[in-house]
């Protein structure tokens, strides 16, 4: 549907476990410090949609896959490729390589919510033209 976004990330001791290799949760962080540098790529900031438009995003699902494991020090690429843009959600597919190699792939639907209700609201025209 739209663009493959691409943002790196190191792996840093605190992100492993006692094996040295990347804590399986982790790279749910990776995926969410992706998808806020993708909406930064558009001059999009959450902390700005909350405050004046009372617009959040939230993780509504999440399904990931774990392949291979990341080891401290790799240099990854993380991937934000949206999917699906309907009236009150968007669908992503999340992607972590290390080099060539894939890592951990997730489809993630993240919904628009009003900040005070925390009930679903359209997305806004002008995002949706936008992302």
């Amino acid at each position: 549907m739209g663009q493959v976004f691409s943002w790196p990330v190191r792996v840093y001791y605190e992100d492993t476990d006692s094996g040295v290799v990347v804590y399986y949760a982790n790279y749910l962080k990776f995926f969410e410090r992706a998808r806020t540098e993708w909406l930064r790529s558009f001059g999009l900031n959450q902390d700005k949609l909350a405050q004046e438009e009372d617009l959040i995003f939230v993780v509504r699902r999440a399904t990931l896959e774990f392949v291979r494991p990341a080891r401290l020090d790799d240099m990854l690429e993380v991937t934000v490729e949206p999917l699906k843009i309907a009236h009150v959600y968007i669908d992503l597919a999340q992607e972590a390589r290390c080099a060539t190699q894939e890592l951990a792939r997730a489809e993630l639907r993240v919904a628009c919510l009003n900040r005070q209700s925390f009930k679903p609201v359209a997305i806004p025209q002008y995002l949706r033209g936008v992302l």
